[in-house]
């Protein structure tokens, strides 16, 4: 069975919204954008590196997969560039159609939380999420998370769209491994122990 990642930065109090830059995510008046810029360093780009060297299947909302389609591509000095053009991208969207324009891309069909379900159970790749609030909420509702990789920065944003929700189940989890970084951020990756991830 495949296993559902997902990698994402959050501030301390827990907002997801707009880490790259400051027209990513202007939802709600979000000024913020690009709050996680200062806090690269070399400890963050190599374990980030060590992530992309894995073999993985992407998995993304409509918004993250068009905002990824609209920079990655772009950036040809970027080794990142190449992983994410060969991947295997899947979309779940209510409003895109099988055309899409990013190489190795497969729109989802039907409820999005069915459709991985389905996917987990198929041969291939892991399944990664990056970013994808709407997405990553309704999966993690279904239990379907093995594994978070959490960047930890250390700011409080004070607003913004946060990665759990207010409404969501009570859940414990594992870590299972560390590395602070020389900015103060914490790349923490966790397990579920409590709603173990299912099909």
């Amino acid at each position: 069975m495949r296993k559902l990642m997902v990698i994402n930065n959050l501030s301390l109090d827990g907002v997801m919204q707009a880490p790259g830059r400051p027209d990513e995510d202007r939802r709600g008046g979000f000024a913020h954008g690009g709050w996680s810029m200062p806090y690269n360093d070399a400890v963050k780009g190599r374990t980030m590196g060590e992530g992309m060297t894995k073999a993985v299947d992407l998995l993304f909302g409509r918004r993250t997969y068009e905002d990824f389609y609209s920079v990655w591509p772009k950036r040809t000095d970027n080794p990142f560039t190449p992983v994410l053009n060969q991947s295997r991208k899947y979309v779940a969207s209510r409003t895109l159609n099988e055309s899409l324009p990013w190489e190795n891309s497969t729109l989802l069909e039907g409820d999005a939380g069915d459709a991985v379900a389905r996917l987990k159970q198929e041969p291939g790749n892991d399944l990664l999420v990056m970013g994808s609030g709407d997405l990553l909420a309704a999966l993690i509702r279904r239990n379907l998370v093995d594994e978070y990789m959490l960047l930890i920065h250390p700011l409080v944003l004070g607003t913004g769209r946060r990665m759990f929700a207010d409404d969501g189940a009570f859940e414990t989890l594992t870590l299972v491994n560390s590395v602070p970084t020389t900015t103060g951020v914490i790349i923490a990756t966790y397990r579920p122990t409590t709603g173990q991830a299912t099909t």
